[in-house]
């Protein structure tokens, strides 16, 4: 039998060079050791300023990647985030108006209550209600009536005689007492501000009636827009929104006890992950952790091996997390739920240590320079198994998703910070005799009832059936890259959104037109081009409306033609109803400037359209027109009304998310090929002949996982493409651990006890509620088990490597 590449050398057989060249080592040894422990030291300050500050990001289109070429639209959509960011809308049902009123009240009344008692966790201020913004609208908007028509307004004024027009406004003038009327006859005799006022309502989902409630689906529905005073993306984990809306609602059912609550807004859904993520993170923090001492314990009997290995992992996880807020500036939480499942890899480079320590310490002294000895020698596997588990998650960097990056940033770092804790540290620290235990001895033992690969019929047929049931599961795999595997909202959020947007025929905030100008004024005259098509697309019924900045603030332009237009029939209408009633009438005067964009944006009126305006972008101006009652067949016809319009495009950020996921995944499958030649490559200067054993196993274990994912239904994704490549720098360390070791049962041990914790740890990963998380997790989990079950099949005979 071939000696162990691990075997000491006797020391009699050691030359003076040798030894001298022992010693130089040690000492660079201690200095790198002490040098650690100052880096680790300063990981720790950071964390302690680092925690201190809201550097957590649960931002889900952080993780998105940008659109090279793209700036104007990432531009656009981080500006759509930022302004819906902080709104919640609650819809109160009821079935009067008075009841609707009355569960506001109420509502309202223990929002103020909580936060005046709990302002530390309750961020949430109530806007004005609809009643009370209409009357701050109404006023704002007087000087300016004379320069605001619908489009129906103005073919009427510019088709209708004198005559009818007179007509119509002594109909207004002696209208029955309870008429709506918004302002004193003479400033409004053909009550054509009414008019506007209503199409507006229409138009922006404030369809409110007298009584200042909405009615929908058989009910009288109050809406009450909320705001948080923190960023919706900048969460803790802890539900303070929901806990204040669950308060508040149990106080409206308590003043009408049939009342229905409706939520909607993005902060419900950031909290909602944020919350997720949180719980995510402790499972498979403190799962992984759970079961690396678990093992360690059954493994090696004693309790200081299981603490330094927890070290390890702690010091990897504390400079990951250091590294990555220092590079970023911001951690996002996915990033952490992912760094949790790092444990389970993180703990290979101490558990390999200890496996070999307890091998080897029966032939070998206790002394430091054997710990030397037994770490220097286990330097070349240990690189080689650090260099490919590195590459793999820094590969993953590859793709410009910020979020991947930070993952691969935190998985490289934490790594190679636990492989130094290791090398540095473990043989100072670990000084005491290690015994065997019986769970370690014996499930090293099995390494022999695992079979050898070998040129024989039973092999051959065994692996044809293999390759059937590989190409079956593969045939089944469907792709989709679809942006909901990103994130997902639990049901019943996702419910009352979408109900919420039915009753207010809210807009979709992914799918809308952008228009660009070199000014304001510019910019709106395209809109109203723009909206002029859109009103034929609602009229089809390809389309429910849309919401646009310039059906509240005209451009300059139309202001102009509206104010001559009203100006000349009103005072005609005016003179002819004074000759009928027998006096002159005067129409009472309007601003002499028109509106401007500066003074409604400032202005409370501007409430329901704020966020439609980009303002000053890098590209010039910018607003967005966003379409209400979208659908599939529509998206053609909405595309299509661009052809012609200068400065006005339209923007899918849906599909264009999903081609870029597309496009990635295609990237991701090349560079993993390219990526399995290259660790071939490197294995084959080390190994020579035998590479192939030590790549085969990892190689098969990713298209099984693929067929797994097949016959399961499983989508194939970026983020399978993912695992499989991190699955090929995991999984070639076990290859790896069993060649340098040539196949001894300590080695199986620390296979086995390092696939355990991996598969663990991805394992936990895969019961994440996010799509991505889960699809990732999965595949590890498939894979991992399919490497620890054909390594010692096809790792073996073992081999000397000189």
């Amino acid at each position: 039998m071939r000696p162990s590449v691990l075997s000491e050398q006797p020391a009699n057989r050691a030359a003076p060079a040798n030894r001298a060249a022992d010693r130089r080592l040690r000492r660079i040894w201690r200095l790198l050791a002490l040098a650690w422990l100052l880096v680790s030291l300063a990981a720790a300050g950071y964390q302690w300023r680092f925690w201190q500050s809201d550097r957590i990001d649960t931002n889900i289109l952080a993780l998105l990647p940008l659109n090279p070429g793209e700036r104007a639209i990432n531009e656009v959509t981080q500006r759509i985030v930022e302004s819906s960011a902080r709104q919640i809308v609650v819809l109160l049902g009821a079935a009067t108006p008075a009841g609707a009123k009355a569960a506001e009240a109420a509502y309202r009344a223990a929002l103020a209550q909580a936060s005046a008692s709990n302002p530390a966790s309750v961020s949430l201020t109530a806007s004005p209600s609809g009643q009370d913004w209409f009357v701050q609208a109404q006023a704002f908007y007087a000087p300016y009536r004379d320069r605001l028509l619908t489009v129906d307004q103005r073919r009427a004024l510019a088709a209708s005689s004198a005559d009818q027009q007179a007509q119509q406004a002594l109909a207004v003038l002696y209208a029955p007492l309870g008429a709506p009327r918004l302002t004193p006859w003479r400033a409004d005799p053909l009550a054509l501000w009414l008019g506007w006022w209503q199409q507006r309502a229409a138009g922006s989902g404030l369809r409110m009636g007298a009584d200042g409630v909405l009615s929908a689906q058989g009910r009288y529905w109050a809406v009450l827009p909320l705001e948080t005073t923190e960023p919706a993306f900048h969460l803790d984990g802890s539900r303070h929104i929901q806990s204040a809306l669950d308060a508040a609602g149990q106080a409206a059912r308590a003043a009408i006890p049939e009342v229905r609550e409706i939520r909607a807004g993005v902060p419900l859904h950031a909290e909602a992950a944020a919350a997720r993520a949180s719980w995510e993170i402790n499972v498979i923090g403190w799962g992984s952790l759970a079961a690396v001492l678990l093992l360690a314990w059954l493994a090696f009997g004693s309790l200081w091996p299981r603490l330094l290995v927890v070290l390890s992992l702690l010091i990897g996880c504390m400079v990951a997390l250091s590294v990555t807020g220092w590079i970023f500036g911001k951690v996002h939480l996915l990033t952490l739920v992912f760094g949790a499942s790092l444990i389970g890899v993180a703990e290979d480079y101490g558990t390999y240590w200890f496996a070999a320590r307890q091998g080897h310490q029966g032939n070998q002294g206790n002394t430091t320079e054997t710990h030397w000895a037994w770490s220097r020698r286990l330097l070349p596997g240990l690189c080689l198994a650090l260099a490919t588990s590195a590459l793999a998650y820094l590969a993953m960097g590859v793709v410009p998703f910020p979020g991947l990056r930070q993952i691969a940033v935190f998985s490289a770092t934490g790594l190679t910070a636990a492989f130094l804790t290791v090398l540095c540290w473990f043989p100072w620290l670990n000084r005491g005799a290690l015994p065997s235990t019986a769970f370690g001895r014996w499930l090293g033992s099995t390494l022999r009832f695992f079979p050898r690969a070998r040129a024989s019929w039973p092999w051959v047929a065994a692996g044809a059936l293999a390759l059937a049931v590989m190409v079956s599961g593969l045939w089944q795999l469907r792709i989709d890259d679809s942006l909901r595997s990103l994130q997902a909202s639990p049901p019943e959020l996702m419910a009352q959104q979408i109900e919420a947007g039915r009753i207010l025929d809210l807009p979709s905030p992914a799918q809308f037109f952008l228009i660009q100008g070199d000014a304001a004024e510019q910019v709106l005259q395209r809109e109203e081009a723009l909206t002029a098509r859109l009103r034929a697309l609602q009229a089809q019924g390809q389309i429910t409306g849309w919401r646009a900045l310039s059906d509240w603030l005209p451009s300059q332009q139309r202001q102009a033609q509206d104010a001559a237009l009203t100006a000349q029939v009103e005072r005609a209408v005016l003179a002819q109803v004074g000759a009928v009633v027998g006096e002159p009438l005067q129409r009472p005067a309007f601003a002499a400037r028109p509106l401007l964009a500066s003074d409604f944006l400032a202005a409370p009126a501007s409430r329901p359209v704020r966020n439609l305006w980009l303002g000053k972008l890098s590209a010039g101006y910018a607003s967005v027109v966003m379409i209400a009652g979208l659908s599939t067949a529509s998206l053609g016809a909405l595309r299509a009304q661009t052809a012609d319009l200068p400065g006005v495009r339209w923007v899918d950020r849906t599909a264009d998310f999903s081609s870029l996921l597309g496009h990635y995944r295609q990237t991701m499958l090349w560079l993993l090929l390219a990526s399995i030649a290259v660790v071939f490559i490197v294995l084959t200067v080390r190994y020579r002949r035998k590479a192939w054993r030590v790549l085969l196993p990892t190689v098969l274990a990713g298209l099984l996982a693929l067929a797994i994912n097949g016959w399961l239904g499983e989508p194939l994704q970026l983020f399978n493409v993912l695992a499989l490549l991190l699955l090929l720098g995991v999984g070639v360390d076990y290859g790896i651990f069993l060649i340098e070791q040539n196949n001894t049962p300590h080695a199986w041990l620390a296979v086995c006890l390092g696939a355990a914790s991996t598969s663990l740890s991805f394992g936990l990963l895969s019961l994440s509620a996010t799509p991505a998380l889960h699809t990732f997790g999965l595949t590890l989990l498939f894979g991992m088990g399919a490497v620890w079950l054909l390594s010692p099949m096809l790792c073996r005979p073992a081999v000397r490597v000189n």
